[in-house]
């Protein structure tokens, strides 16, 4: 099949198109038999971006073979409407949400721990879209390449590069306000914190933190030691910031 097909695409998905094709409709030249999937990543918007597609009126799938003159619609996840009467391409991630980052968003996975959510990094992207896909992980990443991977099925192209604004783009992208659980994990490597004595982590301790402090907690996987310090006032304003941006 070669042919022209109409194109429009809907809200953030626009972030993704050259200025000339954003929030307006535009025409593709497509040749061979091609899937929806196919055309959309041809145009530069990574599937799992994606929540609804409908082609002349109808919702469709990926899988859908687009034909010379359809007009096709593309949508994102709308998590602030209600479309539970529509057939949707895209699908909620698996509970309790899991990233798999890349990298460069090391600072991002500093916040997401800090505020209770399981979060790996991983230098290589083949590495971060199979554990992704094993384990049902939101692949969060600024390559857009490594999102139109084939096997990734949940993921978020991270607009923002200010640390505390892409916390609150992915709070607002999978709505997770409500799912906050801060100080309960390793910011340093993920794993979950357990509450011990002042002599478990006594040397660990700077000097009178002992007589100063009566909780303190442990990392099982780094030996880390964490109490409310200095530190911690500090970094309960910013999470406050990002609940009350997130729900602005």
């Amino acid at each position: 099949m070669s042919g022209d097909v109409s194109f429009r695409f809907y809200a953030q998905l626009n972030d993704f198109l050259p200025a000339a094709r954003r929030g307006r409709r535009f025409t593709q030249t497509l040749r061979g038999v091609t899937s929806a999937k196919d055309a959309i990543e041809a145009v530069g918007v990574p599937h799992p971006e994606v929540d609804v597609i409908v082609v002349n009126g109808e919702a469709e799938d990926f899988t859908y073979r687009l034909h010379a003159g359809d007009d096709v619609s593309v949508y994102p996840a709308f998590r602030s409407i209600d479309i539970g009467g529509v057939r949707r391409c895209g699908t909620d991630p698996p509970q309790p949400v899991r990233f798999a980052l890349d990298i460069h968003l090391g600072k991002l996975a500093a916040r997401l721990r800090l505020i209770g959510f399981d979060t790996v990094v991983i230098a290589d992207d083949a590495d971060i879209a199979t554990l992704g896909a094993r384990e049902g992980r939101i692949v969060l990443t600024r390559d857009i390449g490594l999102l139109k991977r084939s096997v990734v099925r949940h993921g978020h192209w991270v607009r923002h590069t200010d640390p505390e604004s892409q916390l609150v783009e992915v709070l607002r992208r999978f709505d997770l306000a409500t799912q906050m659980e801060p100080f309960v994990r390793c910011v340093r490597c993920n794993a979950l914190l357990v509450a011990v004595d002042a002599d478990a982590v006594a040397d660990r301790l700077p000097p009178r933190t002992r007589e100063t402090f009566r909780q303190f907690r442990r990392c099982p996987g780094c030996d880390r030691a964490y109490w409310q310090g200095s530190h911690y006032d500090r970094l309960v304003r910013m999470i406050e910031r990002a609940r009350e941006r997130t729900c602005a």
